[in-house]
Formats: C-alpha cells, structure tokens, sequence
C-alpha cells in the first residue's frame, strides 16, 4: 500500500469509528467542516487551496495531505501547489519547512497514481 492509499484507508477507518459513536457535537463538527469546502462566494478550488496554506502554518500534516488529495482531484498543477506552498512558507516561516518537504512528498505520491 503506498502513502496515498494508506492515508486515505486509515481516514476512512478511523472516521467510521468516530461516527459509529453517534456523538452529536463530533458529527456537527465533521458537518461543518465538509459544508465550509462547498461552493459558496468562493469556488471549492480557492477554498482548498485555503484549506492547504492554513494547514500548512498550522503544522498539521494530515490535513496537508487531506487536501492535498483534494486540491489534486481538482486538477491543481504542480506549480500552482508550489505557489501555495511558497505563501505557506512566507506566512508560517521556517517552522513550516518540515511540513514543506512532506507535502511534496505526498504529492509526488499522488502524482505517481496516474503512472
């Protein structure tokens, strides 16, 4: 299994978990995450891209990678990950080069499925 498919079966495990607790507040939360990404005043592309620099400066690895996947199912290229990868950077600072260099790791990854 690469890091790809790894990731996202273990996301998907774990949040069945979760959601099989039937936790009121946990659902609501997973709600509005999902509904803050459709389209609205924003199209989802912009969005994710947002989702992706803030996740960025805020050090989480997996919510880089989540929407990584995501921004790469939209079609995003490669230089226009790098552009947001590089306003991450700007904004967070060095501390977030760590993240910097999982994330293209990551998307390497995604771009090797299509081989």
């Amino acid at each position: 299994m690469n890091k790809v498919e790894e990731f996202n079966h273990y996301r998907t495990m774990m949040n069945e978990k979760i959601m099989e607790a039937d936790n009121k507040v946990i659902k609501r939360l997973f709600n509005l995450d999902t509904n803050a990404y459709a389209e609205g005043a924003l199209e989802t592309k912009t969005k994710e891209l947002l989702g992706l620099a803030c996740s960025m400066v805020l050090r989480c690895d997996d919510c880089v990678k989540y929407h990584l996947g995501k921004c790469y199912a939209l079609g995003f290229s490669k230089e226009e990950i790098y552009e947001a990868f590089a306003i991450a950077n700007l904004v967070g600072g060095t501390i977030v080069i760590p993240h910097l260099r999982r994330a293209v790791e990551y998307w390497e990854e995604l771009e090797k499925q299509e081989e």
